[in-house]
């Protein structure tokens, strides 16, 4: 299983992108070096607008470069990029429907030196309560490129998560990124896992772990929480003993409650893997934070034999 890194990913691709449409612009906040932009700044500086540390701001030019007919996308933090600007973004963009790509890299706890201030644990909450607003959380390399051209072809406000780190290669190579449709990773009979962004590895890595113990897990890769086909929800879930749901974000307004919405009026119990409604922290690695708030393979484990039990 190959690693790649989500934000390296992403800049080469709006590099190669950029060759072929002319219309994508680039805004940052001051952080091209951690976001990667500065691949695109180095090939296009004409199309590249550095706004210094002012999210809302970049948010409001990029609304008028739409206006422009152009494709622009917004970089931070995806704490940043989320929560500075959610006025503008509201307002300025997701009203109007304007042809924004809001990027929010080094999400969830994946910034892990920095602490609470700069690591993500509602931004999915605040993205996906805001209307008109698409919401993309690719679980690798290979998926945040096939999300990142999507994004491009993509008439509207879009908002998309990345990780700080290198991760596995789980996404099949061979398969297309729909904006909207689940993917079926692993088959299984007993439980389904729907899950999102690094967990999609973790969870992957847990069903193998249950089959060797005679219990049979289906891992569906739930990249688009919005718009989240409910229907396709329903139809991977029939048949289950239960329904696991595991994520790098709260458990309020995320996957968590994207799934069990989904479910409403079904007698499946669910288990939940993610951060209780609390911040995250420094810490010398990554796996160690993750292990803290109990986003593990373990976990994912006991979740699912407590549903079997």
């Amino acid at each position: 299983m190959g690693m790649r890194n989500q934000r390296r990913v992403y800049g080469e691709t709006l590099v190669k992108l950029g060759r072929e449409n002319e219309k994508i612009v680039v805004v940052e906040a001051d952080l091209g070096k951690s976001t990667m932009t500065y691949l695109f700044q180095q090939e296009f500086p004409e199309r590249y607008f550095e706004m210094g540390i002012s999210e809302a701001n970049m948010t409001s030019f990029a609304a008028g470069l739409a206006l422009t007919d152009k494709i622009a996308f917004t970089n931070s933090f995806a704490v940043f990029s989320a929560g500075r600007p959610y006025d503008q973004i509201r307002q300025g963009i997701c009203i109007g429907k304007l042809n924004v790509k809001i990027m929010g890299t080094s999400a969830g706890l994946s910034d892990f030196g920095d602490g609470a201030t700069h690591q993500s644990v509602e931004d999915i909450a605040i993205m996906r309560a805001i209307p008109n607003l698409t919401v993309i959380v690719p679980s690798d390399g290979i998926e945040t490129e096939k999300v990142i051209k999507a994004a491009v072809e993509y008439k509207g406000p879009v908002y998309i998560r990345i990780n700080r780190n290198d991760m596995p290669d789980v996404f099949p190579e061979d398969e297309d990124f729909v904006i909207g449709k689940l993917y079926k990773l692993r088959e299984g009979k007993d439980v389904v896992i729907f899950v999102t962004g690094i967990m999609v590895s973790k969870a992957l890595n847990a069903a193998e772990k249950l089959e060797k113990e005679g219990i049979s897990v289906r891992v569906v890769n739930v990249s688009t929480l919005k718009p989240l086909d409910e229907d396709a929800v329903k139809e991977l879930a029939k048949g289950m003993k239960g329904v696991v749901t595991a994520e790098e974000h709260s458990y309020i307004g995320g996957l968590a409650s994207a799934i069990t919405y989904a479910l409403r009026g079904s007698a499946l119990p669910v288990e939940v893997v993610a951060i209780n409604d609390q911040f995250g922290q420094s810490s010398h690695d990554y796996e160690e934070l993750l292990e803290h708030y109990g986003l593990t393979e373990e976990n994912i484990i006991n979740k699912v034999k407590s549903l079997i039990k």
